[in-house]
């Protein structure tokens, strides 16, 4: 393995963390609804948990409500009860062969508790960012060690991981700002 390898190896998986990190946050509930917070339920279709989104279209009927349209009727009442079983407190209803998911409006409490959320998601975020940094200085340590770099290379290298690291931390909390002023906006 190279200087090059390990620190190709670090971004990537930091590149990991950030979508990982992207997608946790798109579940974060907002005061407008969106269908990203659906995304994780799962419907027992057949006898097999099936993703939402694999059952049925997710639309937006207007800015506080989701229409779940089932691709087969006899789905509607599994759907609804899915939802409703979820950690969301949704109360869907089907209407015709439509299930509306009504998303209410956040309380100011229920906001602060969010932005505690999404600092929460943050930090763990940052935490796999600094843990990397740490295994591709190990990496670059132990190629020292082995002769296979010099300590000047190391150190080089070890300042480019640095580098990597300030850039994914600064990213992270600059997408915690964005989510955290969305959460926040009545």
């Amino acid at each position: 393995m190279s200087l090059a390898d390990v620190k190709k190896n670090a971004q990537e998986r930091m590149t990991k963390s950030i979508e990982t990190l992207r997608a946790d946050l798109a579940k974060v509930r907002t005061g407008r609804a969106h269908t990203g917070i659906l995304d994780h339920i799962m419907v027992d279709y057949y006898g097999s948990p099936t993703p939402l989104s694999g059952v049925a279209n997710l639309t937006l009927l207007d800015a506080r409500t989701i229409g779940v349209q089932p691709y087969e009727k006899k789905m509607l009442s599994t759907i609804e009860k899915a939802i409703r079983d979820s950690d969301l407190g949704l109360n869907p209803s089907t209407f015709g062969e439509l299930v509306r998911v009504p998303t209410p409006p956040l309380t100011e409490e229920r906001r602060k508790e969010m932005v505690k959320l999404v600092k929460s998601e943050a930090e763990d975020a940052k935490i796999a960012v600094r843990n990397i940094r740490r295994d591709a200085n190990e990496q670059l340590k132990k190629m020292v060690k082995d002769k296979t770099a010099s300590e000047d290379d190391e150190r080089r290298a070890s300042d480019e991981v640095q580098k990597l690291t300030d850039k994914f931390v600064a990213d992270i909390d600059k997408m915690v700002a964005e989510k955290e002023k969305e959460v926040l906006t009545v």
